[in-house]
């Protein structure tokens, strides 16, 4: 994973770095790639991209009730709110266009991640509304 502190902000289009920063501490170890797919995928979607969650510590990863190997506390995932159900097809669209292929969708909100250490996948979170635990 590389450091935030290797990504060219002025070439990101739709995001920036605060919108990654742990809640908790204020890291913002979060990848390169995976913003770069973002980005595209935001492009594609056509529709705003509302980051809930991204570069997590262990200690707010725990408290948030993540697993243990979560992508987000190697920086390599995201949830992204989502308001509607057209912003939820839209946003899926981009996702899967740009390339993603570990997604999983919540009542309210959208993970996705490029953790290659996991398998491709695609999951339902239970419907309850809130921040999801990591597949």
């Amino acid at each position: 994973m590389r450091s935030s502190n290797f990504i060219d902000w002025s070439k990101i289009k739709f995001f920036n770095k605060k919108e990654f920063k742990c809640r908790c501490c204020g890291n913002s170890n979060i990848s390169a790639n995976l913003v770069l797919k973002l980005d595209l995928a935001r492009e594609l979607a056509e529709t705003p991209f509302i980051i809930t969650s991204g570069y997590r510590c262990p200690k707010h990863n725990q408290e948030v009730g993540g697993v243990k190997d979560s992508a987000h506390v190697h920086g390599l995932a995201v949830d992204i709110a989502v308001p509607d159900n057209v912003a939820r097809l839209n946003i899926l669209r981009g996702l899967i266009i740009a390339g993603f292929r570990r997604i999983g969708i919540g009542k309210d909100f959208i993970h996705a991640d490029i953790d290659k250490s996991k398998p491709n996948n695609l999951w339902l979170y239970p419907s309850k509304a809130g921040q999801a635990k990591d597949k």
